[in-house]
């Protein structure tokens, strides 16, 4: 059930790992919008499976508002409270250039909880095949939902559940070298 969990939120959490604020700050490009219209075009875009916050996105342009990267383009009074529409400043405009520029950094898996957990189980007498047999299992459990998401989806659907199933063969590579090796690992881990 863990390792389920885990790629779930890896899955959906990917829109996290992006800079909010830069998306944010690039849909302003198309032209000035309310933060309810930019939540809506965010979550069109990127929200599939976690919708951003309305109180992320007013304190999200907050903050770009504080910083000069966007501005109050008007305000609408009606029978709700004031709505803000925010527009991109040119300021904004570079910083989003910069950002989209910046290759991001990779991220390897130098210390993951599956191979602390194997080696627990080497060092406590547990079948460390058995985690990684379980530990398969849930793989391909997760790469089955995610492959027919895949299959009903959009574009969009797809090029995300493509990430995550790249990753998921990763480790399944991983489970089955580490599987052949655990022999030579125990012997390693229990000197």
């Amino acid at each position: 059930m863990h390792g389920m969990y885990t790629w779930q939120v890896y899955i959906v959490c990917i829109v996290l790992i992006m800079s909010i604020g830069h998306t944010l700050l690039a849909l302003l490009e198309a032209g000035p919008r309310h933060g309810y219209d930019l939540k809506r075009a965010f979550d069109e875009k990127f929200g599939h499976d976690r919708p951003l916050a309305y109180g992320q996105v007013y304190s999200t342009m907050s903050r770009l508002l504080k910083n000069g990267l966007v501005e109050v383009d008007g305000i609408e009074a009606g029978g709700g409270p004031e709505r803000k529409r925010y527009a991109i400043t040119d300021a904004g405009v570079t910083d989003v250039s910069a950002w989209l520029a910046q290759p991001e950094k990779p991220e390897p898996y130098l210390q993951s909880t599956l191979y602390t957990k194997v080696v627990l189980a080497l060092l406590t007498g547990r079948s460390a095949a058995d985690l990684l047999d379980s530990q398969r299992s849930e793989h391909l459990r997760l790469m089955r939902v995610l492959t027919q998401r895949k299959r009903k989806g959009d574009l969009a659907d797809q090029l995300i559940c493509d990430h995550a199933l790249f990753h998921l063969e990763a480790d399944l590579r991983w489970l089955e070298l580490t599987a052949a090796r655990l022999d030579q690992l125990r012997r390693e881990v229990t000197r």
